[in-house]
């Protein structure tokens, strides 16, 4: 019964452009590297036969090449064959990453035990029979699975188990482009045992014998609770049988998203907690998409402020969204409309504070959270 480890879509070389903090878009960098490590730790724990990475092993063309160097050799320190096909960030054609001559010396010294299966043909390889589906570009409107068509079963071990590795889209899943699409429904039912796929970046279970494994490093917000990434599939695998199929976890860095209705001060303490619950004391680990609706006194605005001034120093990124208002809560500009010392001062705070009433501007609003502060700051004599 071979023992595979499905993964797919490291992406190594992947930007992150939109992250301002030059240290920080490093760190999330190296993580996409030093999974590679974690990858290996498990085929040793496991005794995997092999690893199956189902394309996008690197992000682009362009990845540096002390990058590459580095990759070749954690991939040369795993136990086993690791067998790739192409995607369409590191498709196999002219132009491609897999034709740069520096990558494919490296590969050759430093990971003998990698091979690029770029032929669209059955292959024998660690007790398996792989039906590798390579994208030779970066959009492929025949699709990758063509060739299956004309696959005679019959000239097949009868033994071996039988996987098929494919990067793209199912039907009915996706953009709905006609590009890299994999017609699953066109393999005649029980001749595939495990169908090893890769391109969506979530954990997807598509038919009983198929499956996307996801990123084992994530790379972006969960669009929901089953939106599951950072893992990898260990697969046990017999021929004409169901494979056993188990999840594990090979991700570090996490990514969060949270989504609250503010109104008051009850409201900024619950989400406290939600905060303690996901990041805690972590620094320098997470990732948080912060989406607040709804109201907050001035005061209450200025306590939210605090709080995210320190998750920006805590996390790797924090990003805001959402439409929020600023607006005085009973007796809350008091100090700022009854200045003995300040008739000019009240007499802003009573004109923005009339403006506010009509109109949701966010500049009036920040005026008066400004005056707010400084009249807090500075009490009546």
């Amino acid at each position: 019964m071979p023992r595979i480890l499905h993964t797919a879509d490291w992406q190594i070389g992947k930007p992150y452009r939109w992250i301002s903090d030059p240290q920080k878009q490093a760190r999330l960098q190296r993580e996409r590297v030093e999974v590679v490590s974690r990858i290996g730790d498990v085929a040793r724990n496991e005794s995997v036969d092999a690893v199956l990475v189902a394309g996008d092993l690197f992000d682009s063309s362009t990845v540096p090449a002390s990058e590459v160097l580095e990759v070749m050799e954690l991939i040369g320190a795993l136990p086993c064959p690791v067998l790739v096909i192409p995607g369409n960030h590191d498709h196999g054609g002219a132009g491609g990453i897999w034709r740069r001559e520096d990558l494919l010396r490296r590969m050759r010294e430093r990971a003998p035990n990698l091979e690029l299966l770029t032929q669209p043909e059955p292959t024998s390889r660690a007790g398996l029979t792989l039906l590798p589906c390579p994208l030779l570009r970066r959009h492929d409107n025949v699709g990758p699975m063509r060739w299956i068509e004309q696959l005679n079963w019959q000239n097949l071990d009868s033994e071996a188990p039988r996987v098929l590795l494919a990067h793209g889209s199912v039907q009915g899943f996706g953009s709905g482009v006609d590009v890299n699409a994999l017609n699953l429904e066109q393999l005649p039912p029980g001749e595939v045992d495990y169908i090893a796929l890769g391109d969506w970046h979530g954990l997807m279970q598509v038919q009983s014998n198929a499956w996307y494994s996801g990123t084992p490093e994530p790379d972006r917000f969960p669009s929901g609770p089953e939106d599951q990434r950072s893992q990898v599939i260990l697969a046990d695998l017999m021929r004409g049988d169901d494979p056993r199929v188990q999840t594990i976890t090979t991700g570090r860095v996490a990514w969060h998203r949270i989504t609250m209705q503010l109104q008051g001060l009850p409201d900024l303490e619950r989400l406290n907690q939600e905060l303690d619950a996901c990041i805690g004391s972590r620094a320098g680990r997470d990732l948080l998409r912060l989406e607040l609706n709804g109201r907050l006194g001035l005061d209450a605005h200025r306590r939210l402020q605090a709080m995210v001034d320190e998750l920006s120093e805590q996390l790797l990124h924090l990003r805001l969204r959402g439409e929020l208002r600023r607006h005085p809560i009973d007796g809350e500009l008091d100090h700022c409309l009854n200045r003995s010392d300040g008739p000019l001062l009240s007499s802003i705070a009573a004109g923005l504070k009339q403006e506010l009433e009509g109109d949701g501007d966010p500049l009036i609003e920040q005026a008066l959270i400004e005056l707010h502060q400084l009249c807090v700051d500075s009490p009546c004599a």
